[in-house]
């Protein structure tokens, strides 16, 4: 390992007592100098022979300044840590050390423990920064989750984006509170218990406002990707844009406390090196955590249900934590009744609802029709620790032509059943901001380029995506600032009913999830019996040979009778979303022997345990 990368920064601009250090990767350029916005002030870096740089005592915390390529080019620093201008104008020179940390106490959850909220910045609370999700973590913990995942941060063009077009991969948004508002929620997040897990995009780059090919070639048409030619992990040139992403990778962890980053995309990432970055990137971040004692997880979003990438290193994988397993959300949205084009005609149902609880991949090296081929892996050594499931998240909302959630797609009883069929599985489960009071303002997609060209093949884009849908709707335009406004949470709904009443439910499944047999997601221990005709499913949770907790779910339209598993101890039930107490229409039977009938509800869920556990 490389040892100046753990322990700090090599890249951009560093501070020591009396002195900056300025280093930047332009092997393209001829002359490089740095030029300082206030003073008008050039200061010519020296190549030696890896970077350009210099030593200075001209620079602070705070100024601004750009690099000048060839004596011509002005542009921003590649690794610059805040544009507060946004993606054209100068950098800013900061130095993270200069925060007071005060989470010296916390160390991150054990993964298995983990109950994720996922938000997006700009449409979380009104004002849309870090300093407004900070003023809502008393909120987080009443509802009972532990850990936030963010939405990409890293500086985008204008002020409302998803965060996917970042072209600053170290700069933290300006309009969301830059750097040190991020260190500032980091820090009051420990303080609270929560953990902060951040999404990052190392796949590509956006398009506005990028210019890493005036430094040297950060891209490669060796591959392409959906955006265009692929970030260079394996050309000419490649050891230092690899350098360049594992040095941001060290940064969130070491800089600004950040507990796990959550990597989107990793099928997009191409790479044929002997050592595949993500491995790379792994050993980086354990040798991290072997010197500051800290855990810091690894989370990665992939559509290949290829096992590679989450296979221990020792075991000659990638080592990654843990994946999003959108397959489960497929799989359960069809069974609640969702359309079944597009992706989602690959998934037939309450069967591979049940495979998806026992195996998590549905296909796991079987034929998959829409890309006529075998996919997939069998996960059969994988704990359920390793796959992060949903029934909502920003893609599968926002990825809608009108953005519409669950809320406004299904019942209100399904709403619950489908939360409880999250929160009761063998894996790590994550929930979408607002989805636990259902609101009902859609998630669009938005953005806010200045370019015109650019912006209007953005709205073509999104027209030709939906032109097959036949609908008299137009998809709504991604640049309009209302777009934006319509997705942003009504928090007023937390005061109305039902929103209220499925808070309160959603409270209780967290804290059952957290409280019962259900906090180990142990796969080994999972047994499912489904009934296609029924559309029934029952999932058995064994946690020692004598506990158990049973979960009997009905996405039918009417009630219909599942027999409780054999058990030497009464069944006692834990939840039932079709109480009165969940604005349903009839509770079930508080107790029952084992192998008894119980009628389940239509679209609900009933959970039961042979043990004493209580909420």
């Amino acid at each position: 390992m490389n040892e100046s990368l753990i322990n700090q920064r090599t890249l951009g601009v560093t501070f020591a007592a009396d002195s900056a250090t300025v280093r930047v990767w332009a092997p393209l350029a001829k002359t490089v100098s740095l030029r300082l916005c206030q003073q008008d002030t050039a200061i010519p870096l020296q190549n030696n022979g890896y970077y350009w740089q210099a030593k200075t005592t001209q620079l602070h915390p705070g100024d601004t300044y750009k690099f000048v390529l060839n004596n011509t080019i002005e542009r921003p620093d590649p690794a610059s840590l805040f544009q507060p201008e946004g993606v054209h104008g100068p950098s800013q020179a900061i130095d993270t050390s200069q925060f007071a940390w005060t989470d010296a106490e916390w160390n991150n959850l054990p993964l298995e423990d983990y109950l994720l909220y996922e938000l997006h910045t700009g449409t979380f609370t009104p004002d849309g920064t870090f300093a407004g999700i900070e003023a809502k973590l008393d909120y987080f913990v009443e509802l009972g989750v532990n850990a936030i995942e963010i939405m990409p941060v890293a500086q985008f063009p204008g002020t409302r984006n998803w965060g996917y077009d970042g072209v600053s991969p170290y700069a933290v948004q300006n309009s969301y509170g830059g750097p040190a508002g991020l260190q500032q929620l980091v820090d009051a997040c420990h303080r609270k218990g929560l953990a902060v897990v951040l999404d990052v995009v190392y796949n590509h780059i956006g398009p506005e406002g990028n210019y890493l090919t005036d430094y040297g070639p950060y891209f490669t048409n060796k591959h392409r990707t959906p955006w265009g030619d692929a970030l260079n992990f394996d050309d000419d040139y490649s050891d230092s844009v690899r350098r360049y992403f594992i040095e941001n990778v060290l940064m969130w962890f070491r800089d600004f406390h950040i507990d796990a980053l959550r990597l989107d995309a990793v099928h997009a990432i191409r790479d044929e090196s002997a050592l595949h970055i993500l491995r790379e990137i792994r050993q980086y971040v354990d040798e991290l955590s072997q010197q500051t004692g800290q855990r810091h997880y690894l989370i990665i979003e992939s559509d290949q249900n290829e096992t590679r990438f989450i296979q221990p290193i020792a075991n000659d994988g990638y080592g990654m934590d843990a994946q999003w397993n959108d397959e489960f959300h497929h799989a359960l949205r069809v069974t609640a009744g969702g359309e079944r084009s597009g992706y989602y005609a690959d998934y037939n149902g309450i069967e591979h609802l049940a495979k998806s609880f026992r195996d998590a991949y549905v296909y796991d090296g079987v034929y998959m029709p829409r890309r006529a081929k075998i996919v997939g892996k069998t996960t059969i050594s994988h704990p359920g620790r390793q796959f992060v499931v949903f029934s909502q998240n920003h893609d599968q909302i926002g990825n809608r032509m009108l953005g519409e959630r669950p809320s406004e797609l299904v019942s209100f009883s399904m709403q619950k059943l489908m939360a409880g069929a999250v929160l009761s599985s063998p894996y790590l489960p994550m929930l979408f901001m607002g989805e636990e009071w259902g609101e009902l303002n859609p998630f669009l997609y938005f953005v806010s380029h200045s370019d015109p060209a650019l912006i209007e093949a953005v709205r073509q884009g999104r027209k030709r995506e939906f032109a097959a849908f036949q609908t008299s709707q137009e998809a709504p335009d991604p640049q309009a600032e209302q777009t934006f406004e319509r997705s942003k949470l009504n928090w007023e709904r937390l005061n109305q009913e039902p929103h209220r009443i499925l808070f309160r439910y959603y409270q209780t499944l967290l804290a059952l999830r957290k409280q019962s047999s259900l906090r180990h997601p142990n796969r080994e221990s999972v047994a499912v019996i489904m009934d296609e005709r029924k559309n029934t499913l029952c999932l058995l949770r064994q946690h020692t040979p004598d506990v158990a907790v049973v979960c009997l779910m009905n996405f039918s339209s009417q009630p219909a009778p599942l027999v409780l598993p054999a058990s030497i101890r009464p069944w006692k039930v834990l939840i039932d979303s079709a109480s009165p107490q969940w604005a349903g229409p009839l509770a079930s039977p508080l107790e029952l022997s084992g192998d008894a009938s119980v009628l389940v509800q239509a679209e609900s869920i009933l959970i039961y345990t042979n043990s004493g556990e209580t909420l």
